[in-house]
């Protein structure tokens, strides 16, 4: 009996629904949720789609290479195809390996945050970090600039994104930047646990 009345009760959340989903959830992100270099449906923004079955639709709007400038830009437009309920934002990373004025990101950043709030969606924010090889003074302030973000809009971060498996063997790619396979599951499993208050 229990089951069926969930079944019922997911029924009339998709019947009343628009778009036949609960929520829909947009990634805004570059490299590390575009999949570089792995097949796309082991990445971890295709586990989280199955980790948060049916009732919510997920779209994947990263490309490789992207700054905070690129998702800006594309913004607009995937705001208006999608009318997401909650945009992951997992950006900034580029901008900091090109050595970009850290104040420049952090107000694309903001706006993005800005334009998804006033458009109706809840945002989490990637703590993205940079190898230490860029220099304490600008990767302290880079680190820094995504809790001040978070802060400033009053909204949900997942700091430090690809800390914890930067650290592990085999975790990353030759390149020693991009997360191998192995760990898409883990960071599907912080992202899903970060997004969880948002649902």
């Amino acid at each position: 009996m229990g089951l069926l009345i969930r079944r019922m009760v997911l029924l009339l959340l998709l019947a009343f629904s628009p778009s036949g989903f609960s929520q829909t959830l947009l990634v805004l992100g570059d490299s590390i949720s575009a999949g570089y270099g792995l097949d796309v449906q082991k990445g971890w923004v295709n586990l989280l789609q199955k980790s948060l079955g049916t009732q919510h639709r997920l779209i994947n709007a990263s490309i490789s290479g992207n700054t905070s400038a690129d998702g800006l830009a594309r913004l607009p437009l995937l705001l208006q195809q999608h009318s997401p309920d909650i945009v992951i934002v997992e950006l900034g990373g580029n901008d900091g390996l090109r050595g970009y004025p850290v104040l420049g990101m952090q107000k694309n950043l903001s706006k993005i945050i800005q334009a998804s709030q006033q458009a109706g969606a809840k945002v989490l924010l990637m703590g993205m970090q940079i190898p230490p090889n860029y220099g304490k003074r600008y990767t302290e302030q880079f680190e820094n600039s995504f809790p001040a973000l978070a802060k400033q809009h009053n909204i949900l971060l997942l700091n430090k994104f690809l800390e914890s498996v930067a650290l592990k063997p085999g975790y990353l790619q030759e390149d020693g930047i991009h997360p191998s396979e192995i760990a898409q599951a883990e960071l599907r499993d912080k992202v899903l646990q970060a997004v969880k208050p948002l649902l």
